[in-house]
């Protein structure tokens, strides 16, 4: 059957810097889909992550993994078999519980497994294979080396889990020092998530989808429309047999599905479509605010002119008003002379006027 999603979420990827040990580095520039796979022909579970065609994650989860929450919305584990560490931001807290659970969960259920199939191993081995180790120390595979043979007993299996543990209690132990380091991250992640991104990966997600979701509702309408001309010539054929009769249950079960796939796509496309408008109407917001600061930067403008322009008329008026003040005071000055002048001349006339 091969492997299944059984878990998604979105999430912004990092790695661990391989020079530094320490920082951060970024190998998504936007929240990507990270999913949990099974594959039931190992029996084994894989994360997996990728970023258009690349695959950025690629981590099968071993009993000997921890998932550490480091924050309320960012979450670490250490893989040794890529040598790495890591780290997933989230948009909420919820969604980093349910992974660190689902985590958890798998990674029991790894355990279960690996364990199960060293007891099968152990039931089915025979002296003659006892006997002969090189038979079981076979050459990597590419399975193995992209982490999805995750099970394969070599008679140093203690040793590599050791080894593994020792390398992951390693990762962790740095990457808790990096606590400040996944905060000054959160804070970019935050910046990074701004009205015109966020319109912006919206849109473009958006129109992705619906054209992939037309292209898949024509399929089935085509589908449908096919498989009705066909029922349509098995009921014109005449004796109606036991076969024709399964065969039209059959296409008639085949059509109700397509039908209630095909209302299930229109319900999503209707969805889809809501958020396009949705985002539309964001974006004329945005430009309507836009144009209100541009009309509120020009007015602003204007004020800032008619206040320089108050602001010399104020300093002239000042000018003036200290003019017109020095020469009231030359004229008072005046005044003053003439009045001593003409009180000398009183007490003159007045001394006179005694002497006659």
């Amino acid at each position: 059957m091969g492997e299944q999603p059984i878990f998604s979420t979105r999430a912004h990827v990092f790695q661990i810097d391989p020079n530094t040990k320490k920082n951060w580095v970024p190998t998504s520039k936007h929240a990507v889909t990270v999913s949990y796979f099974f594959d039931s022909t190992r029996n084994v579970y894989r994360i997996i992550s990728l970023d258009g065609s690349k695959a950025i994650i690629n981590s099968t989860i071993t009993p000997n993994m921890t998932f550490t929450k480091t924050s309320q919305k960012f979450g670490q584990w250490a893989d040794s078999r890529a040598n790495t560490v890591y780290g997933l931001g989230f948009s909420s807290e919820n969604q980093l519980v349910k992974f660190a659970d689902k985590f958890a969960e798998f990674k029991e259920a790894a355990r279960l497994a690996k364990e199960k199939s060293q007891e099968k191993m152990e039931l089915t081995s025979t002296p003659s294979q006892e006997s002969v180790p090189g038979d079981l120390q076979s050459p990597l595979t590419p399975e193995s080396i992209n982490g999805t043979d995750d099970e394969a007993v070599t008679p140093d299996a203690n040793q590599h889990t050791a080894a593994r543990a020792e390398l992951s209690q390693n990762a962790l132990t740095f990457s808790h020092s990096s606590t400040s380091i996944n905060k000054h991250w959160e804070a970019e992640l935050a910046a990074l998530k701004g009205n015109n991104a966020k319109l912006t990966a919206a849109l473009l997600e958006s129109t992705a989808n619906v054209k992939q979701w037309k292209q898949q509702l024509a399929a089935y309408q085509e589908e449908a429309e096919r498989l009705h001309k066909r029922v349509t010539e098995l009921e014109c054929v005449s004796g109606q047999t036991t076969v024709i009769k399964s065969q039209k249950t059959e296409l008639n079960r085949t059509i109700e599905e397509l039908e209630s796939a095909l209302k299930a796509k229109e319900e999503e496309l209707a969805k889809v479509k809501a958020e396009v408008e949705s985002a539309n109407e964001f974006k004329f917001q945005k430009e309507s605010l836009t144009q209100k600061l541009k009309v509120t930067e020009s007015r602003n403008q204007m004020l800032e002119a008619q206040l320089g322009d108050l602001e010399q008329r104020l300093e002239s008026s000042q000018l003036e008003q200290e003019a017109y003040r020095k020469s009231l005071r030359s004229l008072l000055e005046l005044l003053d002379s003439k009045i001593f002048e003409l009180t000398e001349l009183r007490d003159t006339l007045a001394k006179l006027i005694e002497s006659s």
